[in-house]
């Protein structure tokens, strides 16, 4: 598997199989839910395996010059994208780097949550709490770099240093594992755009540009003198503490404000979605439909981005994986080849 186009066809399932195989040498895997790789230096690369498109991809367009890439399936950047950037920098690293896959995040990153609960009975290498820094690979666009609630003002002018934009999210894998770890980590932009559509494409050049910061940032994390940048949770620190890159001036303490004060002016029956939606749309276009068609909007704009309902992921996160007497086995992700290994289904309802 040297190609993007390698990472984008196989089911989760099969590229989970793949990348165990790949790294069967070191992996430490959990069926279903994540594949850790040990590295030496301290740093840890993050990307997931699932897409939200209901068909693997098939039939791959290109532009001519073979930088754009679509499918009529959904291409899958998100996050095939992340995953082929782990494996070509780990590939290309004088001192490798750990590497976490995770299944199963865009149902609520339920692989990262089942590798933070084995951190947190001691199953997993304890070398994992000399990390220094956490890179996600999960993000749409180009420059964006996205912390959620860590506010190590250090970490974000770092990661500023190489070219990227503090922007804002909501959710990826990285929100449940670096206060795990404790350890700060960001988000970054991958070369995919219009995500959870069929008109998903992904831009090559922009994911290689990335793939080559990242490379840098491994080759710095390997020099004895680069710091342990700690995980700060921003809402403990507060508003007054100094959120983003410059104290409660900065860009990071902008959008941090921004998004808290938009959020306070949503009713909380919608605030969920609402907060979930931010990945794809600003405050102002949720707004401005709000008030065109009133809050019922983002229930159906939530249902069209995701494939489900706020009520399901709710219900999936409560899941215990026992299918085979499930009543809502037929609507569940994780049984309609979504999630791969949810459990064995004897009688489907």
């Amino acid at each position: 598997m040297n190609r993007l186009e390698d990472f984008l066809m196989p089911s989760q399932k099969v590229l989970y199989t793949k990348l165990r195989r790949m790294f069967k040498a070191t992996a430490i895997s959990c069926k279903g839910s994540y594949i850790l790789v040990p590295g030496e230096a301290p740093i840890m690369l993050v990307a997931h395996l699932d897409t939200v498109h209901k068909e693997s991809v098939k039939q791959i367009c290109k532009t001519q010059n073979g930088n754009i890439l679509m499918s009529p399936q959904g291409i899958g950047g998100d996050d095939r994208c992340g995953v082929f950037a782990l494996v070509k920098v780990h590939r290309d690293a004088e001192k490798k780097p750990w590497l976490l896959f995770t299944c199963d995040e865009e149902i609520g990153g339920v692989g990262a949550r089942k590798f933070c609960e084995h951190h947190k009975k001691g199953k997993l290498p304890k070398e994992l709490d000399e990390l220094k820094a956490l890179v996600e690979i999960d993000r749409k666009g180009e420059h964006d770099a996205v912390y959620y609630d860590c506010a190590n003002d250090e970490f974000e002018a770092y990661i500023t240093s190489k070219e990227f934009v503090t922007d804002w999210g909501s959710f990826s894998d990285i929100s449940e594992v670096a206060p795990e770890l404790g350890v700060a980590a960001v988000n970054l932009s991958s070369g995919y755009y219009n995500a959870h559509t069929l008109h998903e494409y992904i831009n090559r050049n922009h994911l290689n540009a990335t793939i080559e910061r990242v490379s840098e940032i491994v080759a710095d994390a390997a020099a004895e003198d680069f710091p342990k940048y700690e995980y700060v949770d921003s809402w403990d620190k507060g508003f007054d503490e100094g959120w983003g890159l410059h104290g409660c001036n900065g860009w990071g303490s902008f959008l941090r404000r921004e998004y808290s004060g938009a959020l306070k002016k949503v009713p909380q029956e919608i605030r969920d979605e609402y907060k979930e939606l931010l990945d794809y749309y600003t405050a102002s276009e949720l707004d401005a439909l709000r008030e065109e068609h009133g809050d019922s909007i983002i229930h159906s704009l939530y249902e069209s981005e995701f494939g489900h309902t706020r009520d399901d992921y709710e219900m999936w996160m409560q899941c215990d994986d026992d299918c085979s007497e499930c009543e809502y086995a037929l609507r569940c992700p994780r049984y309609n080849n979504r999630g791969g290994d949810a459990g064995e289904i004897k009688d489907p309802v």
